[in-house]
């Protein structure tokens, strides 16, 4: 493997699309580009909407977050592989642990990303508030510093929270809430409370697809003792555990829509819910973790699914 596609392999492009999905809801939900009442589709179907994605504003806080995802995935890799978590791990090949990148580098490209993420992150609390709310810019900056600090914090470091069970809600609030509401603040300046609905359903799907990584390698964490949830709960719990974190995801969001609905496109979404039923059905059939790989794409591209057909008729 050459070095690009180790640093690429290390970057874990799949992960993305699960990362963006809580600033796609949010941008749509808080943007000025909202689609019209008419139930014409845009460009030659919608003639009347104006996509969200003319917003220079969402394609900064879409690259900011990718920022955000793969500098985690460089601190992941960097922490389970000097601690020799990922010396018999399932799923991907890290790039640490496997030597083909070294800890010195991984480190220096975590630096990078970190300081590159935090520029984007800057630029994009300028355009959404200049000098003008320089309170609400300064709060934001902070939040990005501590989604730094999160991302880096997982594996990295004796008190890495990834390693105590703590990892399910660090997820839940970056991936969930805070995605979601701080992305319709950007665009809204105000908060609608009824947003934490859609907010918390993405927060609780990526907190699934969080819960089969842990599935699958719950064999492996135990004996090099990262304590994950999965690992104190065990699988028949963890299991459990997943069915109200895709159901009561599914529940949050179809609570919004029964408060919000004014026509019936708005249940479209559904169909992104039918994989992750599938995914539920093999999770409790599963016998064999290591095979629990593949359902995590499922989940994470019916999360990215979801958010787009959530954000298509709002």
């Amino acid at each position: 493997m050459n070095t690009l596609k180790a640093w690429l392999a290390a970057a874990r492009l799949r992960t993305l699309p699960l990362s963006v999905s809580g600033i796609i809801v949010g941008a749509s939900l808080g943007s000025p580009y909202l689609i019209s009442d008419s139930l014409n589709v845009t460009f030659v179907l919608f003639p009347e909407y104006t996509p969200v994605y003319k917003s220079p504003l969402f394609w900064l806080a879409i690259l900011t977050t990718i920022g955000f995802q793969v500098l985690s995935n460089f601190a992941n890799d960097y922490g389970d592989g000097i601690k020799g978590t990922d010396k018999n791990r399932e799923g991907e090949q890290r790039m640490v642990a496997s030597g083909l990148i070294t800890p010195k580098q991984m480190k220096l490209g975590m630096y990078i990303t970190a300081g590159l993420t935090l520029l984007l992150a800057s630029v994009l609390i300028f355009m959404a508030f200049g000098n003008e709310h320089f309170v609400l810019a300064f709060v934001f900056f902070n939040l990005a510093i501590a989604a730094v600090i999160a991302a880096i914090k997982y594996t990295v470091g004796k008190s890495a929270y990834g390693y105590s069970g703590k990892g399910d809600i660090f997820v839940f609030l970056f991936f969930g809430l805070l995605a979601v509401l701080g992305t319709f603040f950007l665009f809204a300046k105000s908060l609608n409370w009824l947003i934490v609905l859609p907010a918390a359903s993405i927060g609780l799907f990526s907190t699934a697809v969080l819960n089969l990584n842990n599935m699958r390698d719950i064999v492996n964490d135990a004996e090099v003792g990262k304590n994950t949830l999965v690992v104190k709960l065990g699988s028949v719990k963890a299991k459990q555990y997943h069915a109200f974190l895709l159901c009561f995801g599914m529940l949050c969001a179809l609570g919004y829509t029964l408060l919000t609905y004014h026509r019936p496109l708005q249940l479209l979404y559904i169909v992104a819910f039918v994989p992750m039923l599938l995914n539920l059905k093999k999770v409790f059939q599963n016998k064999e973790p290591r095979l629990l790989d593949g359902e995590l794409k499922k989940v994470a591209l019916s999360t990215f699914a979801f958010a787009v057909l959530f954000s298509l008729f709002i």
